[in-house]
């Protein structure tokens, strides 16, 4: 019987990618076109991806595939072979991370999603096909050197304040859902401009391009394979590189390095710092930017009180958090949601 999911446990599985001798590569891709059976879909790809020891994190849905991957280094062409006899896939591109140390996933989960990026759209007008216009490095240092372009960044909030490109606008948001309709509501006024927007690896502000070109707006691109095709290509081809600072990714990683600016800080004491982690506390686990003397002072946990508590016994530390739903815990400096007491930063 075919294997369509994982039955070993997440920390034996993360023990055994430390052990492991050869090197993996980290990438992602994804594909907008339709899939009619995303479970079918779904329990192939597993298969395949599984045999050829695989890692990553892959949505799947009717309007198409959105994935992060780790494989080993052996694999990988026949990883790309087999991608590429799906015939909507054949010759997607495939994002090779920038700052790599192999130990980005540890597992494969092949999820089926209502959508590969969740966008709250519920008009059904709305259509993928009409879509902006794809820049690539090139053209996107062209473009955004020209005064007169909006640069529109369409991540996170904790994504854009560790790194972003020269004089982009930051849709201040939590979610893709909330930006999509505050992006068009900011960029009213400039309509009649070029518009250029960009995230991760393209699968955001590609939509975004489509849903502004949706609510009327006209001269508007976006960055073909995003920040992750972008570095590589400014590599590849001694290009000025307009990006500043770290790109958040989301794996064990947490961010890759493409500009050397730090220009993000601590959220426990002000220095500089651009350092992602998650607090060590499992009740906790809230995502914040952390430099490496607080990191020792307070032991990666994000306050005094979750230090008391990661000193706590095992069992312990389970009924404190037992009900408990962090849902998305992440740290915004506008609800103030990480707030060391008096003399913790002394």
């Amino acid at each position: 019987m075919a294997v369509l999911h994982n039955r070993v446990s997440q920390r034996e599985l993360k023990e055994l990618l430390y052990q492991e001798k050869e090197t993996r590569k980290t990438l992602s891709f994804y594909h907008y076109f339709p899939i009619d059976a995303p479970q079918l879909f779904r329990d192939i790809l597993y298969k395949n991806l599984f045999e050829l020891k695989v890692f990553g994190r892959i949505y799947v849905a009717n309007e198409g595939i959105n994935a992060q991957l780790s494989v080993p280094e052996s694999n990988f062409e026949k990883m790309k072979d087999y991608l590429y006899s799906i015939k909507p896939l054949d010759g997607v591109r495939l994002n090779i991370a920038v700052d790599d140390d192999g130990k980005s996933f540890w597992v494969l989960k092949v999820k089926v999603r209502e959508k590969i990026v969740a966008d709250g759209i519920d008009d059904t007008s709305f259509n993928m096909r009409y879509k902006g216009k794809y820049v690539n490095a090139e053209e996107f240092n062209l473009l955004t050197s020209d005064p007169g372009t909006i640069v529109v960044d369409m991540r996170n909030h904790y994504e854009y304040e560790v790194g972003h490109f020269i004089n982009a606008i930051e849709v201040p948001s939590d979610t893709f859902r909330e930006q999509l309709p505050m992006s068009a509501d900011m960029l009213t006024q400039h309509k009649d401009k070029k518009i250029i927007m960009y995230c991760t690896g393209g699968i955001r502000c590609e939509k975004a391009s489509a849903y502004l070109l949706h609510k009327g707006f006209q001269n508007v691109f976006h960055l073909e394979g995003g920040i992750i095709h972008y570095a590589n290509t400014v590599k590849e081809k001694g290009l000025e590189n307009r990006f500043l600072g770290k790109n958040f990714v989301f794996d064990d990683r947490l961010g890759e390095r493409i500009g050397e600016e730090i220009i993000s800080r601590c959220h426990q004491c002000g220095k500089q710092a651009d350092t992602h982690t998650n607090c060590s506390n499992d009740g906790c686990h809230l995502l914040f930017i952390q430099c490496s003397d607080c990191a020792n002072r307070y032991e990666g946990c994000c306050s005094r009180e979750c230090q008391e508590v990661f000193h706590l016994p095992v069992e312990e530390r389970k009924n404190i958090r037992k009900g408990i739903d962090m849902g998305r815990n992440v740290f915004n400096k506008s609800r103030a949601r990480l707030r060391p007491k008096p003399g913790d930063n002394k």
